[in-house]
């Protein structure tokens, strides 16, 4: 399923949205949402297709499990809406958007998206020539595509802060979004068998990464 015909209207997602308790709900409907960065007057934009729920405390995949607090998880007890960026492997800028209540560490991780706008700025960022999915099917090069970074951990997600998301009225259902395990969280013990990797059935950018 190709994203690119969705409504010419668009709203952007306010905190509320993202300060509701079910977190693996919000993953859904994170599903068809525009990821959008502007910095240094440069746009790139690309609708979300691939997504995974951190149910906080709860959650051996979290980094917040139990009520873990440490220098990089204190910012996941920042209220809904906040994005939670950090580095994986020393080189992938991971972005993660905060949900829930202040205090409550959950989080929903961007996986992959469908490139929309800010197309050639986002090849010359991942030093590519050609469209193609590994521009952004995946967390670690769609941050490098649209310019996300550790610099940016802890903001709002709002336009002026230069990272945010809008709903472009594109209706999904739920028979089009294909769920299953999440990635590389074997550690995780029984939890890694949660059904909390979401996806858009059929669409060319969901990252090809394996349980």
């Amino acid at each position: 399923m190709s994203l690119n015909n969705s409504s010419k209207t668009s709203e952007i997602l306010s905190a509320h949205f993202f300060q509701r308790a079910d977190v693996v709900s919000i993953a859904k409907e994170l599903i068809g949402k525009v990821l959008c960065t502007e910095f240094d007057g440069v746009l790139t934009t690309g609708q979300i297709v691939e997504t995974e729920a951190y149910n906080g405390i709860h959650d051996k995949a979290c980094h917040a499990h139990s009520g873990r607090f440490t220098k990089r998880t204190k910012v996941m007890y920042e209220p809904g809406g906040t994005a939670y960026i950090y580095l994986c492997y020393g080189i992938h800028h991971l972005f993660n958007i905060i949900t829930n209540n202040e205090g409550i560490p959950d989080a929903v991780l961007i996986r992959a998206i469908e490139p929309l706008e800010g197309t050639q700025t986002m090849l010359e960022r991942r030093k590519m020539n050609q469209k193609k999915r590994n521009l952004t099917a995946g967390p670690g090069i769609l941050s490098q595509a649209l310019g996300i970074k550790t610099d940016q951990n802890g903001i709002q997600l709002t336009r002026e802060n230069g990272i945010w998301i809008e709903d472009h009225g594109l209706n999904i259902t739920s028979n089009n979004i294909i769920s299953g395990p999440r990635v590389g969280i074997g550690y995780a013990g029984e939890d890694a068998l949660l059904p909390y990797r979401f996806s858009l059935r059929g669409n060319p950018w969901v990252s090809p990464a394996k349980t």
